[in-house]
């Protein structure tokens, strides 16, 4: 018996950087965003991968992410999207690490941690342009990033901010962050007498809006192969990740039989139950117990009971002809059916995001096309 295990298609990969580079102009590029390990597809592949693709720019959270992207793309450009200290300075000079200033405070102690070793060390500023979250007040940015480009130890290269909201039948808080941006932009690249590096779309916003790509923009979803199924985008991608497991029983049960932990299920009539080994341990979420599917023989065959920490209990119906070692298929495709992370996230009231990235970094990861 083995562990559930996940495949990565690259070539698939290959074939969506493709469509994204289609839709921009060759002055914008893709900055491909790499955190969480790639969105549980694996960062070192994919990031060697989409570099041999041409992709010059990739974005991480942590230090460490960056460090091990590094390994894999060793002439790109990397992005700090989280908020480095000064301890980091240290690994961000070493291995060409950009990061993002989110304050003046952090602005000014990486500088003088850059300072101390005689150097400067390139960083990207965020503003804040409703989102909430991360950035300096776009009320405050001319000012604080003016003072900031006085330190000795920081040259500011870029300018970045990031969307709350991007929907086609409802643009005004997506226009109005834009808008403040580009307003601060044309400030601050005055002040400075030099063009920056800008960028502000994430994968929906690029889907939407052509004239928000700025210098470049900044896919992750979308690359994986979610969020592109809608009318009106500007590329299509496909899904690159599948998740495959083992069948390690299947027995024949009478009518009324009860399924799983309390029984939350009671079989209609005879019928035959697979017992399939991966569960919520492995990221296969609860909220899919009696509502998801796996397929077999390419078949759907729906999740009964409960799910547990490590089996799923699928039935798939009297005379299936199912047998121990069958492959079963959670996310992917099997003849001409099809499931994937966003209808599992529909059931479980979550986003695709989730769905991949809950998936146990401890499974084998397999990589066509590497």
């Amino acid at each position: 018996m083995r562990r559930s295990w996940v495949e990565v298609d690259l070539n698939a990969l290959a074939e969506n950087i493709r469509a994204i580079r289609a839709g921009l102009s060759p002055r914008t590029e893709i900055i491909f965003v790499v955190k969480a390990d790639a969105y549980g597809h694996g960062a070192v592949p994919v990031a060697r991968k989409a570099a041999a693709c041409g992709v010059k720019w990739f974005a991480v959270a942590f230090p460490d992410e960056a460090v091990e992207v590094r390994r894999a793309a060793p002439e790109a450009e990397l992005l700090l999207l989280g908020v480095a200290a000064a301890e980091d300075v240290p690994a961000l000079l070493e291995h060409r690490i950009i990061p993002i200033v989110v304050d003046e405070e952090q602005g000014r102690e990486l500088a003088a941690a850059a300072a101390d070793r005689g150097r400067r060390l390139p960083v990207h500023v965020k503003v804040d342009t409703g989102m909430g979250r991360l950035g300096i007040p776009w009320t405050d940015a001319y000012e604080v990033i003016c003072r900031l480009a006085d330190q000795p130890g920081i040259e500011i290269t870029g300018l970045c901010s990031h969307f709350a909201k991007v929907e086609p039948d409802d643009e005004e808080q997506a226009r109005e962050q834009a808008e403040r941006f580009f307003s601060i932009s044309r400030q601050v690249e005055e002040e400075l007498g030099r063009k920056l590096f800008k960028h502000m779309s994430s994968s929906r916003a690029f889907l939407y809006r052509r004239e928000w790509d700025l210098d470049g923009i900044r896919p992750g979803i979308a690359l994986y192969g979610y969020g592109t199924g809608e009318a009106w985008v500007r590329a299509r991608t496909r899904p690159i990740l599948s998740w495959k497991a083992e069948v390690i029983q299947v027995k024949r049960l009478p009518a009324g039989h009860p399924i799983g932990y309390y029984g939350t299920y009671r079989t209609r009539h005879e019928t035959e139950i697979a017992v399939i080994a991966a569960g919520y341990a492995d990221g296969y979420l609860r909220m899919l117990s009696n509502r998801g599917a796996v397929l077999i023989h390419g078949r759907r065959c729906p999740v009964v009971g409960r799910v547990s920490m490590n089996w799923i209990t699928v039935e798939v119906g009297p005379g299936s002809g199912v047998r121990r070692g069958d492959e079963a298929v959670l996310i992917g495709r099997q003849g001409e059916e099809e499931i994937w992370a966003d209808e599992l996230a529909t059931l479980c009231r979550t986003i695709p995001y989730e769905i991949l990235t809950e998936i146990d970094p401890r499974l084998e990861l397999r990589y066509l096309g590497a």
